[in-house]
């Protein structure tokens, strides 16, 4: 039987989640996208500064489960000032994709972010991450910015991507 995106739990972060974040995001980058190691260890800073760090009532990080399987991860964090929000650590396992759980993933990134009281949300993406960004288009993102970069061993073109609350 397929599966769909409402028999995914959206969960709190939880022991062990770090790790996998870190090791899943590592793996996954590097056959789809090439990257090497130094990905890593900008993963495990993000996911230590949420760990050691966040504001409850301003940041959270889900982790997609389902049938004891971790399946994808979204995060909402404080960016450049108190009025922008950004996403973070936004990854769905290849299995569970195109089912819907990654707009279910972003909707619940982006509600959260307007209950705490944010004005807008930023990311920070690849262009060759073409699912994604239309995904992104398709819930009112705009891209504000896109610069070519040598980056996890690849060259690639950065964007950042931003849109109102």
């Amino acid at each position: 039987m397929a599966m769909s995106a409402s028999d995914v739990l959206l969960d709190r972060v939880r022991t062990g989640d770090a790790g996998w974040l870190v090791m899943r995001h590592g793996e996954l980058y590097a056959e789809e996208a090439g990257f090497d190691a130094s990905f890593e260890p900008l993963v495990a800073r993000i996911l230590a500064d949420f760990l050691e760090g966040h504001d409850p009532a301003r940041e959270r990080g889900w982790i997609a489960r389902a049938g004891g399987r971790r399946l994808g991860s979204i995060f909402c964090v404080q960016g450049p000032g108190p009025e922008t929000a950004k996403l973070r650590l936004f990854l769905l396992e290849p299995e569970a994709r195109g089912i819907g759980l990654g707009q279910r993933l972003l909707d619940a990134c982006l509600g959260f972010a307007k209950e705490a009281g944010y004005a807008r949300m930023t990311l920070w993406t690849h262009e060759s991450h073409q699912a994604a960004c239309r995904l992104y288009a398709r819930n009112g993102f705009s891209c504000t910015a896109s610069k070519p970069v040598r980056s996890f061993g690849q060259d690639l073109v950065e964007q950042e991507w931003t849109r109102d609350l």
